[in-house]
């Protein structure tokens, strides 16, 4: 019986390709395989997917460069890299822009089995809990932030329009509220960078959501140095 969940996998070698494909379909998976960056680019836009196996060296646009361009489509779909190229700087720069897991070649094909069984089963999970308990409205000091809608309203005012970052930060902040908020969580989950340019943009949006909320005098965001931020509500 198909378990209806898709994957796609995204290789240069067309035998190990195949090969990965037909191993994971007898084990009840709908796969599809691309040969390339850019083939695989344009079937993620036009199917809908539960995993991505994306291999790291392959020609015309790399598995990283891949990875990117499908978390702009998509944040939260689960990607695994396949590589043969176990660099400690190529694992961290792949946990950087937002791989779940790192498969250096040769590996176990029953240990990915598991792996993808264990994330997608924590995907459906997820999804679950999210639907029943997903928060979008907040109060905290004299405001209310919707960030479904991206408006924030102070007592009575005209509610302000966020842009989408601005929106995305303070819903971070505010789920952290009083606690820190690490930088390089916020620059990867929004950015999917943390590079230093990407690190002063954000600066420029916590100095943005600073003037908004400075009409309430019990809020404030401090910095904390080389750790991230915190949102202090009296």
């Amino acid at each position: 019986m198909k378990t209806n969940n898709k994957i796609l996998i995204v290789e240069d070698d067309p035998n190990f390709g195949s090969i990965l494909r037909d191993y994971l379909i007898l084990n009840d998976y709908e796969v599809i395989l691309a040969k390339n960056g850019i083939e695989g680019f344009e079937k993620f836009k036009t199917n809908e997917f539960d995993l991505c196996i994306l291999d790291v060296m392959m020609p015309y646009k790399d598995g990283f460069t891949l990875a990117k361009e499908i978390r702009e489509e998509n944040e939260n779909i689960p990607i695994f890299f396949l590589t043969a190229r176990g660099l400690k700087e190529d694992v961290l720069k792949g946990f950087k822009i937002g791989a779940d897991d790192y498969l250096t070649k040769p590996f176990d094909s029953e240990v990915l089995l598991a792996k993808i069984k264990n994330i997608l089963n924590r995907k459906s999970l997820s999804k679950s809990i999210e639907g029943n308990f997903y928060k979008s409205e907040f109060q905290f000091g004299e405001f209310y932030f919707n960030s479904k809608i991206r408006e924030l309203k102070y007592k009575n005012n005209y509610p302000i329009k966020l842009s989408p970052k601005e929106n995305k930060l303070l819903e971070l902040l505010v789920l952290n509220i009083n606690d820190l908020l690490s930088r390089d969580i916020a620059l990867n989950k929004i950015w999917r960078d943390d590079t230093y340019f990407t690190s002063r943009s954000m600066d420029v949006y916590i100095a943005k959501l600073r003037k908004y909320l400075s009409l309430d005098s019990n809020i404030e965001i401090i910095n904390i140095h080389g750790e991230g931020f915190r949102l202090l509500v009296k």
